[in-house]
């Protein structure tokens, strides 16, 4: 099994030979939850792209350990990147799309306040709201051994969401009347893609008519209708298989 992962501030001073501790409520679930002891491998994570690994060695307490580094890694920057705009889904499948799509390799993840979302964001909801799907964003890269995390921003309307699929080097709205595969749809080999999910109800057509001015097509996915809080998920792994991002 690869090393667990585990999220710091930063790593900028941290060089292979030195020590670094882990403590607060990562070092506590590092060392009351993993129960990691002395000699065992373990990477930490700035989130941005730069793993450090190392081993364990020393515990101190229940939340507190050091890190002996044997070594520094950087992720290279994906291409194309993958953006998807998920409409809010209804309970908690919002947090669950986001934590699959995270699992699978998404870029950035945008929450959408759609004409047809039974959810709405509004006050202090809102802020409560987002701080779950971003800390649903984290776990589940360090649960995936990611070391860059997508960005999860914060929610746009239908009018910011059009702006960002005009500047997309491709862009697609998921739709079961979709008159295109998004199996065959030619894609872009460096840049930036971005996906729409709808909300339960579907996008409206005055929604569909807005992503068209900015260039995004519907597509569909396949013959079944998937619910939006898996829609994304599916979309994401077709095409970090066709882009090549899988190889």
């Amino acid at each position: 099994m690869t090393a667990p992962v585990f999220l710091v501030d930063s790593l900028a001073d941290v060089r292979a030979g030195g020590t670094l501790t882990l403590d607060g409520p990562e070092g506590r679930h590092a060392v009351s939850v993993r129960r990691l002891r002395v000699g065992e491998e373990i990477v930490l994570t700035d989130g941005g792209g730069t793993g450090a690994e190392g081993t364990v060695a020393a515990v101190e307490g229940k939340d507190r350990l050091t890190v002996a580094v044997t070594g520094i890694r950087t992720e290279a920057t994906p291409t194309p990147l993958i953006t998807v705009v998920q409409a809010l889904p209804k309970g908690d499948r919002g947090e669950l799309a986001v934590e699959t799509m995270t699992e699978t390799g998404v870029d950035a993840i945008v929450p959408w306040a759609a004409a047809r979302c039974v959810t709405q964001w509004k006050g202090e909801r809102a802020a409560k709201s987002l701080a779950k799907w971003r800390a649903t964003a984290r776990e589940a890269g360090k649960q995936s051994r990611r070391l860059t995390f997508p960005e999860v921003a914060d929610p746009l309307t239908t009018r910011q969401v059009a702006a960002l699929l005009a500047d997309a080097d491709f862009a697609a709205v998921l739709h079961e009347e979709g008159s295109s595969p998004l199996a065959t749809a030619e894609l872009p080999t460096t840049g930036r893609i971005v996906l729409v999910v709808g909300p339960e109800g579907g996008v409206s057509p005055e929604e569909l008519n807005a992503f068209a001015e900015a260039g995004a097509k519907p597509y569909r996915l396949g013959t079944t209708v998937l619910r939006t809080s898996t829609a994304g998920t599916a979309a994401t792994a077709l095409l970090l298989g066709r882009t090549g991002r899988w190889s």
